[in-house]
């Protein structure tokens, strides 16, 4: 049924992207790149170590052939750029991707099964188990590549039967699993002997997560061994083999060195003796200061009978509570006691364990998933860590950085309003940084010294709030509620959370907590924990202007029953909402003096991802609702128009959990969405839905923002960094426009240059003029668009095959050699001369352009004017 469900989600996504009016609205990447998203594996030619693919956790498969110093994306066209694992046949060049990050975090998306291109990444095959959902590792028989094991964790929030070992002996057209542990236990790393792959060893991983609890680890986590190159498992840590066998064995990474020499590196969630019983103050303390035993790493000498712990202390500050993030281990193939393991920091031992030296250096990103050691140098080594990937080739005393392209992971966006206004974003674990909204990828900076964008605040990276008086000063901050006024001007960095007074239980705050401006005055500030809380100083003093919001504290160790969304009316100061991650919605009409609990007729239990009060009538609010965290991934978005009294479904042909609801600002029967696998509009208040995704591949939306001057769309992805769109004629789709056969949107005008055509110096480019002219078709239809001159003469003729829906195309301001001969002759005053680049061009002068098709036709005028002396 699972199956069918996912089929029909594709199938729904295709067609509304095949039905879209938008396909020439393109969104452009505007950055940033400096810090990259989380890396989740590796795939290096041995032969040629500078060709290698990167998979990242929601940015899809990249490829380069110059180590690093480029990449390529090659997953674009595939179903999703939700990576686990990633494995090469060099020889064929056939890649095998498997879907859905394995690493358990907050946004570790599922994917969509086992992926597979013979065309370098071209095409892509769906290989099936699609309900697995997260892949950690692919193994193919490099000397018959219809031979695959493959190990599946299965699903992240729920328990399922597909997941464990499936091997395919006809090259993935069918499978048998071949081990199953238990439907809360899944396989997390898998190890074959390349000498003898027969030998095969699997990691299995007890865990349940929850959003307000994270269980990772349980007496079903082991190791099983497998003699006849997985086809049958026997468990080898048993009680009595010297690895740890009981509740607390977390996630476990392996790496063979031969068939009878193994490491196992483990999370090991058991207290340490002595430990304190005292709980953290909050959520943020707990990450840290919870006293478990936490990374441990076992060797076995005897094909995995036995093993032996390698070191006698305990390897501190390295996995503290969530080892469940990391578990990766390497050998050099050519000597078993040189080690890497990958945790917090990046550590090396080249005593077979015993001791350990940290190797990730300044320019080194924490929290490392993968490092590939050169076989034949093993001096060289290839990292990939939440921050990008890293190269060092004298084992970790210096390090290449290798960021180079747009694969950040944004939780949230936001805009201020200077003439060229700047875009700001928060990342997974990459801070909060801010630059130009028209920020072009260029390594130009290497020479000026200062990449365009800049960094504000580390941890990480959540909400942002500007100040719209003064730019200068930001509000953001870090996970689990961590705020602060940041002053860019005076150096100001005043932190301004509100904390509860010493007699009460600690605030709850959301990882991502909402932090709002008031539109109404921006000295006044809100911020969700439980509560809702407000100052009117811009953060130095607070009041809580609400009772809990939630349904209440819920035992477990992650902050739960806390408020994730806030929005305040523009036509009524006070009119406000709140939405949390247990499902509840509210409405105070008063300033937070009353409040009314709206969300009883809606879906139950599921996390608000947004309640945002209209912008065009005081009585409407849209909410979304997210059933990510129950592995519910469908639609849900409702509109009211008597503050939530009563609401109507508006998710009719979406077909993902959604994020973000941005109501347009202009026209208000346009709306657009963000969901776990791109971006969608609809234009008629959300009765139908159309892909919005040009430009952007299948990657999960987690944030949108309009600036409005500009009307610009922002786009704030987890996984392919920021993008722009031009909202400009979109927004005057009226049904009027919508209701023609053919409508030419305004023509600008453009000033005359005598450098048209020509180069400004020997090795520039040539400067040529150009403008997007859209246009506006109800069918798909053969378009003629004309330009005629002062006198009535047509210069410029051109016919276009139009797409229903919006169209642009490119007018360089030329005209054609017989057209120019012609108009020279006819009016004496013109002199039409031939450029450098041997094109014509306009003269100073009043033009129409005609769009037309059949009996109907659409004019506007536009001029070339002089230029300014």
């Amino acid at each position: 049924m699972k199956q069918i469900t996912v089929l029909f989600l594709l199938i729904v996504q295709s067609t509304i992207a095949q039905n879209t009016l938008f396909n020439q609205v393109e969104a452009k990447n505007i950055g940033p790149t400096i810090m990259s998203g989380r890396v989740v594996d590796l795939a290096v030619n041995p032969k040629n170590p500078t060709e290698f693919y990167v998979a990242y956790a929601t940015g899809g498969l990249w490829y380069t052939n110059n180590n690093g110093t480029s990449f390529s994306p090659i997953m674009d066209s595939a179903e999703t750029v939700n990576c686990g694992s990633v494995t090469v046949d060099w020889n064929s060049g056939t890649i095998w991707v498997g879907t859905g990050e394995v690493n358990a975090s907050r946004s570790s998306y599922a994917g969509v099964g086992v992926l597979k291109s013979s065309d370098k990444g071209k095409t892509w095959e769906n290989l099936g188990l699609k309900d697995s959902h997260h892949i950690s590792r692919i193994w193919v028989n490099p000397s018959n590549l219809n031979e695959i094991v493959v190990a599946t964790v299965g699903h992240l929030y729920t328990t399922n039967k597909e997941r464990g070992i499936y091997k395919s002996t006809d090259g993935g057209k069918s499978w048998k699993q071949t081990l199953f542990v238990a439907e809360d236990a899944g396989i997390i790393d898998l190890a074959v002997s390349k000498n003898n792959p027969k030998i095969m060893f699997a990691a299995s991983w007890q865990k349940d997560r929850k959003a307000w609890h994270f269980d990772g680890d349980g007496e079903k986590s082991g190791i099983y061994k497998s003699e006849d190159g997985g086809t049958s498992w026997e468990l080898v840590t048993t009680k009595e083999s010297g690895f740890p066998a009981n509740e607390g064995v977390g996630r476990i990474g392996l790496a063979m060195f031969n068939e009878n020499v193994i490491y196992a590196v483990v999370d090991n969630q058991n207290k340490r003796p002595n430990s304190k019983v005292d709980k953290p103050k909050d959520a943020n303390e707990a990450l840290f200061q919870t006293e478990v035993i936490g990374c441990e790493l076992y060797k076995s000498e005897d094909t995995g009978k036995s093993w032996k712990r390698t070191h006698e202390k305990y390897i501190d500050d390295m996995y503290y509570t969530y080892g469940y993030y990391f578990g990766n281990i390497s050998v050099d193939t050519n000597n078993q006691n040189r080690v890497y393991i990958g945790g917090v920091p990046l550590l090396f031992s080249e005593d077979g364990g015993k001791t350990f030296t940290a190797i990730s250096k300044e320019n080194v990103h924490a929290d490392h998933h993968v490092t590939w050691v050169n076989p034949e140098n093993p001096n060289h080594i290839i990292n990939g860590n939440d921050g990008g990937v890293n190269i060092s080739y004298d084992n970790g005393a210096h390090w290449i950085k290798c960021n180079n392209e747009a694969v950040g992971q944004l939780y949230a966006v936001n805009v201020d309003y200077q003439e060229n206004y700047n875009v700001y974003g928060g990342l997974q674990d990459n801070g909060v940084w801010y630059g130009s909204n028209d920020y072009e990828k260029s390594v130009a900076w290497h020479q000026e010294g200062k990449y365009p964008y800049q960094e504000l605040i580390g941890g990480d990276g959540m909400q942002i709030q500007i100040d719209n008086r003064n730019p200068n000063v930001v509000f953001t901050g870090y996970q689990f509620g961590n705020y602060y006024c940041i002053n860019q001007k005076e150096g100001k960095f005043d932190y301004i959370s509100p904390k509860a007074p010493k007699e009460e239980k600690p605030y709850r705050f959301n990882w991502q907590t909402p932090i709002l401006l008031s539109s109404h005055n921006q000295d006044i500030l809100y911020v969700g924990s439980n509560f809702l809380h407000r100052s009117m100083n811009q953060g130095e003093t607070w009041e809580r202007i609400s009772g809990d919001l939630t349904n209440g504290a819920k035992e477990g160790n992650v902050a739960f029953g806390t408020l994730t969304t806030i929005s305040e009316s523009k036509f009524q100061f006070g009119l406000l909402y709140t939405g949390s991650d247990d499902g509840k919605i509210h409405v105070s009409k008063d300033g937070g003096v009353s409040w009314q609990l709206i969300s009883e007729n809606l879906p139950q239990n599921l996390w608000v991802s947004r309640v945002v009060a209209s912008n065009n009538k005081k009585e409407r609010v849209y909410v979304t609702l997210n059933g990510y965290r129950n592995d519910i991934f469908e639609s849900y978005v409702f509109i009211s128009d008597d503050y939530g009294i009563n609401w109507a479904p508006i998710s009719n042909g979406l077909s993902q959990a959604v994020n973000v609801i941005v109501e347009d600002s202009e026209n208000e029967n346009i709306l657009y969405v963000g969901t776990d696998n791109g971006l969608f509009i609809s234009i008629d208040k959300g009765i139908s839905w159309q892909d919005f995704s040009n430009g952007i591949p299948k990657v999960a939306v987690h944030d949108a923002v309009i600036q409005k001057k500009a009307k610009e769309l922002i786009v704030g992805t987890h996984g392919r960094s920021i993008y722009k769109i031009d909202i400009s004629k979109v927004q005057e789709l009226t049904k009027d426009v919508l209701a023609k056969n053919l409508h030419l949107f305004k023509v600008n005008d453009r000033t005359k240059s005598d450098r048209w055509g020509s180069q400004n110096y020997a090795w520039g480019e040539i400067v040529e003029p150009s403008q997007k002219i859209w246009f506006y078709t109800n069918t798909d239809e053969i378009v003629t668009v004309s330009i005629t001159n002062e006198a009535g003469m047509i210069v410029y003729n051109q016919t276009i095959e139009a797409k229903k829906g919006l169209n642009a195309f490119i007018y360089d301001y030329s005209v054609s050699s017989k057209s120019a001969e012609e108009w020279n002759k006819k009016d004496k005053k013109i002199k039409i001369k031939l450029a450098e680049n041997k094109k014509f061009y306009l003269p100073v002068g009043k033009y129409k352009v005609t769009v037309s098709k059949d009996k109907h036709a659409s004019i506007k005028s536009f001029e070339v004017n002089e230029p300014k002396k």
